[in-house]
Parts: C-alpha cells; structure tokens; sequence
C-alpha cells in the first residue's frame, strides 16, 4: 500500500477490508451444508464457546458447519482442523477451495494495510487449506492421510514466501511434534525456496522494494567491482563553510532535503579550503531556532555550548524534531554570521575517490553510516568530491546512472 497516503485513507481503507472480512468469515457460512458429527468423536460436537473444532453456526444437534469451524474460529483450532488426520471426511472438496481463496484472497488485500497484521499465520493457512485439498483429491490413489498434506502445504507457502529454510522447518517440527517428519518438511521446504528464487526474491524484500526504502543487501553486487566511488555520486554538492550566513544555511535547507552537509574551512583559518567535518540538518536547525549570531566571523564556540546543552542535539523522536517552517529568522538576521564548528563532526568518515565501488558499500554497511564523504585523491582540487549515502548504493540509481551495466555482471 501506499505510505504516503494520509490518515483518512489508511482508516477507510481499514474498514472496508474489515467490512469485506466479516461479510466472508459470517456469510459464506450460510451457503453450505450441515454435516453429521464423526461417529466415536470423544470431544463435544459442535463444540459450545469460542474454542474448538466443530463449530454449529444454525445447524441442528450433533451436526457442524465446515466453513464456519475453518472461518469463525481461532487459528489455532484451524490449524488443528486442517492437521488432523483421524477423520478424511471431516471437509468436503468445495468447503477446502472456498477457505484456501478466501484466507489466500484476504491476505492478499490485508497485508500492508495500517493495522498490526503478519502474514505467517495466513500463509500456514492457506497453504494447509491447499495441502489438504490435494490430499483429498488424491485420496482414492494414495495411503497418505490428508493431515501430512496439509501439513507438507503449509511448509511450501511458507518456504516460497518467506525463504527461511532451518527457522520453518523447526516450527512445524513443534506443531507436529514428529520427528519422522523431519525429512519430507526439510525436502518440501528447499524445493519451495528453491523453485521461488528462480522467479523473485521474498515477500519481504518486495514489500520493502514497494516501499521505497533504500535497503542494502549484507554483500556488493558484482557490477560495483567494475565502478568507483566517483562514478556514483549525485551533484550538485552543497557545502558550507565554517562561518557560514544565516541566509546561505537557510537556502541550503530549503533548496534540498539532504540530512548532511559538508563544512569547509578556508583563510583565514587555513592556508587552502580544507574538510573540517559534517554538519547535520537537524543540528543546523537547532542551532538557527537559538539565534546565536555575530555580525563578524568570530569563533563563538564557548558561548554556543554556554547556550546550549547536549541533549538539544540528540536524535527526536519520529516526527518531533524542528522542521524549517518553526524557525522564525527575521530578514536583517540574514546577512548576519554563525560558527558552525561548534556542531560539526570533525572525524566523519572518508573514502577516496578511486575506491571500488564494491568496497565502499561493504564498508558503508558494516560501519551502519548514513553519510561517507568521498575525498580527492590529488592535491589542488574542492577537497571534497561528494556524499555518499544510502540512496546511492541502490541498484536503480547505479544502473540509473550507468544503463551500460548489466546488473548481473
């Protein structure tokens, strides 16, 4: 789903799934037949309360709805109906295909909407919906109980879905409790991840991909060994200085959305412009919401940490750090100057130039940075080349970039 939407989509969105869920979990109910308990079932049937296998839902004594005990009852009594195997019979062709689309459908239109849902629970369900169906279907030519079906289904969702092998088969192994199980699960589950990352990666790295989110894989891809760090890096760059005008950092804020900006010192500090550090956006905005300015460019870093304090640069929590429209800058304060050495990182970390690509993203992940400025290799130029961040080592913006790489390279 979309996460720029706002409030009132997310909550319409909301209801109508839970309107749609509950017309098929209470009507499809209704349309089915009532069949005749087991014969020798010790347990209650249809069972009374919230729990239980056998679910009445209008039927008359001693019979039980089959969608109403798969569609009105907890997951783990469900699991426990399509699990078992001492009764064949207990779900007819038709009431197993209704449940497999309908749980497949909903969680289909369910996943990724504003509420805290997961897809494990309803990939075990519909994959032992299905598995039990096949095991149905193949019941006049096979010994097999329905039960392994259901089980040996559920496996093959979930290992096609979430592409976990050890982790899956542990956890199925603890709803059977059976270890002469064991072999057929680990089989079913390398098959499923198998044939599945033949076509796409998981559920998860996809909703993430939609998502936008810049995520790194643990290792580089191999086209980043035939490229540099200079070969990726996007302009145009905007730094700082170390005395910088309060109009210049204000126009540096508004004309981009970067979080970091390189500071660069000059004469008469230095001889040649040098790299002092990394200035970050919401440090640049604390600092502007104090007002600590000079009409000169003066070293005011005593009196910066005389007037604030280390916890007015901490890290806010989501969505409660300054924004650019809670600063009130007046405009005779434009022209007027502030230190920003105070604030700056003065050791970020640094790459040259002609570092293969490949290892930078190694060292950018491993090191958990957000930012890594890329440096010059000869003497006599900007001394800084470019920002690397986490946008940057995604594949779109490298093949972007360079359309001439195969991405498979």
């Amino acid at each position: 789903m979309n996460c720029r939407r706002g409030p009132g989509f997310k909550i319409l969105l909301v209801s109508i799934i839970s309107f749609l869920t509950s017309c098929c979990s209470f009507g499809l109910p209704w349309f089915t037949k009532c069949t005749p308990c087991p014969a020798g079932f010790n347990d209650v049937c249809p069972t009374i309360g919230r729990s239980g296998n056998y679910k009445n839902f209008q039927c008359p004594p001693g019979h039980y709805n089959e969608l109403a005990s798969l569609l009105l009852n907890t997951n783990d009594d469900v699991i426990r109906n399509l699990f078992s195997s001492g009764n064949k019979d207990e779900f007819r062709l038709s009431t197993l295909f209704i449940c497999f689309v309908v749980i497949y459908g909903l969680g289909i239109v369910t996943y990724g909407i504003a509420i805290p849902s997961g897809l494990f629970i309803p990939v075990i369900l519909a994959g032992a919906s299905y598995g039990r169906l096949v095991g149905t279907l193949l019941g006049p030519i096979s010994d097999l109980n329905v039960g392994l079906f259901a089980l040996l289904g559920a496996a093959s969702f979930l290992g096609g879905t979430m592409r976990m092998t050890v982790s899956l088969c542990i956890i199925l192994l603890e709803l059977t409790n059976d270890l002469l199980m064991l072999p057929m699960v680990m089989l079913v589950l390398v098959i499923s991840k198998t044939v599945a990352d033949s076509f796409n990666k998981g559920v998860y790295d996809q909703i993430v991909r939609m998502k936008g989110l810049p995520y790194l894989e643990a290792h580089a891809q191999p086209y980043m060994r035939h490229l540099v760090a200079s070969d990726v890096i996007s302009g145009p760059l905007i730094t700082l200085s170390g005395f910088e005008k309060v109009g210049n950092i204000l126009h540096a804020l508004k004309l981009t959305k970067h979080n970091g900006f390189p500071v660069i010192d000059g004469p008469p500090l230095t001889d040649e412009p040098e790299l002092c550090g990394l200035v970050l956006r919401s440090h640049l905005l604390v600092l502007l919401k104090g007002k600590k300015f000079t009409k000169q460019r003066l070293l005011s870093g005593s009196e910066i940490l005389r007037r604030f304090h280390a916890f007015d640069f901490a890290k806010p929590g989501s969505g409660k750090g300054l924004k650019l429209e809670d600063l009130d800058i007046k405009e005779e304060e434009m022209e007027l100057y502030v230190d920003l050495h105070p604030i700056t990182n003065t050791s970020p970390y640094t790459v040259v130039e002609t570092m293969s690509l490949a290892k930078a993203a190694v060292l950018f992940r491993e090191l958990g940075l957000r930012h890594l400025c890329v440096v010059p290799k000869t003497p006599g130029r900007p001394p800084i080349v470019g920002i690397l961040t986490r946008h940057d080592f995604m594949p779109e913006h490298i093949l972007g970039l360079h359309p001439h790489i195969s991405p498979h390279e």
